[in-house]
C-alpha cells in the first residue's frame, strides 16, 4: 500500500467478506498491535436509530467544555476518513495509509491467509489512531447489533443503547426480543447503562443489565418539548430550560436527552461538562446528512437525511409535516435491496409531491424498477447523479428536494450537488 488511493482499494477490498458476526478476527487483529482499545478512555454507542446524532452531541459537549473527542463513526458521506475524527476533523489520508500499511504487515508475518471484514480492519485503524493520538476520550459508534460488532472489543466508562426497533433482521433476528438480546450485548459488568428503549426491548436490557446501573429515559431523567428545537431537560442530579437544539426534528430531542444523561454520567467519571459546554454543545452541533440543507444559495433547497428504515422515515416524514409547507416535494429515494421499502415509501409518500427513484452505487441497492410497483407514477433513473438532474429539472423556484433511503443515496447525492455547484 504506497499511496491513499491503493489504500482504500485493499481496504474496500475486504468488502467482499460482507457482514462476518464475531470477535475473534478483531481480537486476534487488535492483539497484533498491542491492545490500543486498551489505551482509550471510551463511551460506546448502540442502538437502532439515533447512534450518530447521540455521538455528535455528546462530542460537541465534550469539545466545547475543552476536551479533545475522538470519533469513530459509520457509514462515511463522501470520504472515507470521515469515520475517524478528532474534534470534528478527519483522520489525514496519509495517516490512513501509514496505520492501514503498519496493521497489514503485522498481520501478513502472523497470518497471511486469514480473512477478516473491512470493519474489523477500519475498527482495528480507529483504535490505533486514537492511541497514537490520544484524545481525552472517544465516542465509539456500533457498527451493526452490539453483541459481536466489531467495536465490542472496548472497555467504555459508559454504554449508550439509543432504542431498539426493527432492521438488519437478516443478522439480528426477527423479533424485538432477538434484536435487543444483540444490542444488549454491549453491556458490561459496572458499565453504567443509558437508554431510550421501551416496552419488550427495555425488559431485555433490564435483565442484561443486572451487574450495572442502568438509566432509562421516562425514569431516571426525562425531556420535554418546548418549542421548535427547544426543550426542558430532568435528570439525574441535573435539569436544564430552554435547551436550543441545533440539529432539527423532534427525535433529535430524544436523542439531546440521551446525550446529556451520558453527560451527567460522564461527570461522575472527573469530567467537568457545566452548563456553558452542555448549551453551546448542543446548540452547535452538527451532524451531516441528517435532515441536512445542503444547499440553501439559490433555490430550490435540498435537504439530505439517512433514513433508512421505518423509523427513520417516521421521523422525517413527522418533520416535512410541519417544515417546508409552502413548497412543493421532490423526493429522490435510493434504498438498499434488505430494507423494508414498501413500508418506508408508505410512510414518505403522502408528504411528497412527486418522487424519483434511484439506485446508489452498491450492489446492496435494490433496483429501482422493483421499487416502482410502491410508487405510482414514479420517475426512474439509474444513477443518483441522474436523479438529481431529474429533480432539478422537475422542480419550481421555491420547491424542496429530499433525498433519502440510504447513506450510500445521500453520499452520492452530496458529491453530484458539490459537482452542479
Amino acid at each position: 500500500m504506497n499511496g491513499y488511493s491503493e489504500t482504500l482499494d485493499y481496504l474496500y477490498g475486504l468488502e467482499k467478506f460482507g457482514i462476518v458476526f464475531g470477535l475473534d478476527n478483531i481480537r486476534w487483529i487488535v492483539s497484533l498491535i498491542d491492545n490500543p482499545q486498551g489505551a482509550i478512555r471510551t463511551v460506546h454507542v448502540a442502538g437502532t436509530n439515533g447512534k450518530g446524532s447521540v455521538a455528535a452531541m455528546l462530542s460537541h459537549v465534550l469539545r466545547a467544555a475543552g476536551y479533545t473527542t475522538g470519533a469513530y463513526t459509520s457509514p462515511h458521506l463522501v470520504s472515507f476518513t470521515e469515520r475517524i475524527t478528532i474534534n470534528g476533523e478527519p483522520i489525514r489520508e496519509e495517516d490512513v495509509v501509514e496505520i492501514a500499511r503498519f496493521i497489514k504487515e503485522r498481520i501478513d508475518a502472523a497470518d497471511p491467509d486469514r480473512h477478516f471484514t473491512f470493519f474489523d480492519f477500519t475498527t482495528a485503524l480507529a483504535f490505533l489512531y486514537f492511541k497514537q493520538k490520544g484524545p481525552d476520550i472517544a465516542i465509539i459508534e456500533v457498527g451493526l447489533g452490539g453483541r459481536l460488532d466489531s467495536t465490542n472489543v472496548v472497555n467504555p466508562l459508559l454504554s449508550i443503547i439509543t432504542n431498539v426497533d426493527f432492521d438488519h433482521q437478516e443478522y439480528l433476528g426477527n423479533t424485538i426480543e432477538e434484536i435487543a438480546r444483540e444490542k444488549a450485548g454491549v453491556i458490561k459488568e459496572h458499565v453504567p447503562v443509558v437508554t431510550g428503549a421501551q416496552g419488550a426491548a427495555l425488559d431485555i436490557i433490564r435483565a442484561a443489565a443486572v451487574d450495572t446501573d442502568l438509566y432509562v429515559l421516562g425514569d431516571a431523567f426525562t425531556y420535554k418539548k418546548k418549542g421548535d428545537q427547544v426543550m426542558w431537560y430532568r435528570g439525574i442530579h441535573r435539569t436544564f430550560d430552554d435547551l436550543s437544539v441545533a440539529l432539527r426534528g423532534d427525535h433529535q430531542l430524544f436523542n439531546a436527552a440521551i446525550a446529556l444523561c451520558a453527560t451527567e454520567l460522564l461527570g461522575e467519571k472527573g469530567f467537568n461538562l457545566n452548563e456553558y459546554a452542555v448549551r453551546k454543545g448542543l446548540s452547535s452541533a452538527v451532524w451531516p446528512g441528517r435532515l441536512e440543507i445542503v444547499r440553501k444559495a439559490g433555490k430550490p433547497l435540498v435537504l439530505i437525511d439517512g433514513a433508512h428504515n421505518p423509523q427513520g422515515v417516521a421521523s422525517l416524514a413527522s418533520y416535512l409535516k410541519n417544515h417546508f409547507l409552502n413548497r412543493r416535494r421532490v423526493l429522490i429515494f435510493g434504498v438498499m435491496k434488505d430494507k423494508d421499502f414498501p413500508q418506508m415509501l408508505k410512510g414518505l409518500l403522502p408528504v411528497v409531491d412527486l418522487t424519483i427513484l434511484t439506485r446508489p452505487e452498491t450492489s446492496r441497492a435494490a433496483l429501482p424498477a422493483d421499487v416502482a410497483g410502491y410508487a405510482p407514477g414514479a420517475v426512474v433513473t439509474a444513477t443518483v447523479a441522474e436523479a438529481v438532474d431529474a429533480a432539478f429539472k422537475m422542480a419550481r423556484e421555491g420547491d424542496l428536494i429530499v433525498v433519502t433511503g440510504s447513506f450510500y443515496t445521500i453520499g452520492e447525492a452530496k458529491k453530484a450537488l458539490d459537482e452542479r455547484q
